[in-house]
């Protein structure tokens, strides 16, 4: 067998990038990020759940599922996080009314 490399040599000239400061980088075409929008992000991958997920047998009618289907990859962890919002939202009312 051969033990040929398969990687590519970087086309990143990193001698320019390193001598770069901060205020030459443009951002123009990132918007800034404001607290906001970290208030409202959903961590994907790579992090441990400290909730223990339960496989389940979920009925839903199958407009809502291809809905959820037809944006891509995760969206069983999409409903979910909209069933969690829900469930939040639900005992914050049950507590204002207490």
């Amino acid at each position: 067998m051969s033990k040929k490399s398969t990687s590519h040599s970087s086309k990143t000239d990193w001698d320019r990038l390193n001598a770069m400061k901060d205020e030459d980088i443009d951002f123009s075409d990132c918007p800034e990020l404001t607290p906001e929008m970290f208030a409202h992000a959903v961590v994907k991958r790579g992090l441990p759940s400290d909730v223990r997920k339960e496989q389940i047998t979920l009925r839903l009618d199958s407009d809502v599922l291809e809905w959820f289907r037809r944006h891509g990859k995760g969206y069983q962890t999409r409903i979910n996080a909209l069933l969690r919002e829900y469930m939040k939202a639900q005992d914050q009312y049950e507590n204002s009314k207490a």
